[in-house]
């Protein structure tokens, strides 16, 4: 189990476990990119203190001990060994930089996430739940301007400075979410990929989409943004299913 393993004494270990955890189910979702794609988890009160995976490290295999702790205004945290990978450093370090409020970050290629990006237009309505889910809470960006290096990341991260949005729709890229926790923002992550799923499948009928009013898709979003421990009970039960298969998520 997690709390009796000897590593317990690094440095934020339960968030290590939790962020760990959610790699790991990730992968369990094909949700991954081999091993490409990031998660960060700020750890300090101003965020620029961030836990995050190493450098090409297949989601599959992270523990919680291999996890990078790094600061956002290190000017030397690209050099000499266990350096992390340059894009993610480029894109969240940036985002945890200029956006305190972003604790939490879940960047992936998801596949019905990158088709809704790479359509021209990506935005997405509620047409049920789990669309209205995010309704008024997303952006769109229309600029992909390459690789997440240091200029594309805070380009990337000007457009989360409104607290209120949670998820960005990462044009010709794939996707970006936040939240406050590794448990809220895994629980965003994974209804936004349903979301999509259920938004694209609906387009290849080729019929007409029966489409929320504002009024009610709003009233949905926020219904479900006040849902009772959802997003905690949906990480321990992850946790609880590798537990039981004897993960090494926790070591």
């Amino acid at each position: 189990m997690a709390t009796a393993h000897p590593r317990r004494n690094l440095d934020h270990w339960q968030e290590r476990v939790d962020l760990a955890a959610a790699f790991r189910w990730t992968a369990r979702l094909d949700m991954h990119e081999g091993v490409a794609n990031h998660f960060s988890l700020s750890v300090n009160d101003d965020g620029t203190r961030f836990l995050m995976n190493p450098n090409q490290m297949h989601f599959s295999r992270i523990r919680a001990s291999d996890l990078l702790l790094l600061d956002a205004n290190d000017p030397d945290a690209l050099a000499g060994p266990g350096a992390p990978d340059p894009t993610a450093w480029g894109l969240h370090g940036s985002l945890h930089r200029l956006c305190p409020h972003a604790r939490c970050a879940m960047h992936v290629h998801s596949i019905h996430a990158t088709v809704l990006a790479s359509l021209a237009d990506s935005r997405l309505p509620p047409i049920d739940q789990n669309t209205a889910m995010f309704f008024n809470r997303h952006v769109v960006d229309e600029g992909f301007g390459g690789l997440a290096f240091e200029d594309e990341g805070r380009r990337c991260a000007r457009l989360l400075s409104d607290p209120g949005v949670k998820t960005m729709i990462m044009g010709n890229h794939g996707v970006m979410v936040i939240g406050d926790t590794v448990a809220e923002t895994f629980n965003r992550l994974y209804y936004f990929e349903r979301a999509a799923e259920t938004y694209i499948r609906a387009l290849q009928t080729g019929r007409a989409l029966r489409v929320l009013n504002d009024e009610i898709a709003e009233k949905t979003a926020r219904e479900l943004e006040c849902y009772p421990e959802q997003d905690w009970r949906h990480l321990a039960e992850i946790k609880a299913i590798l537990d039981e298969e004897g993960s090494t998520y926790a070591g």
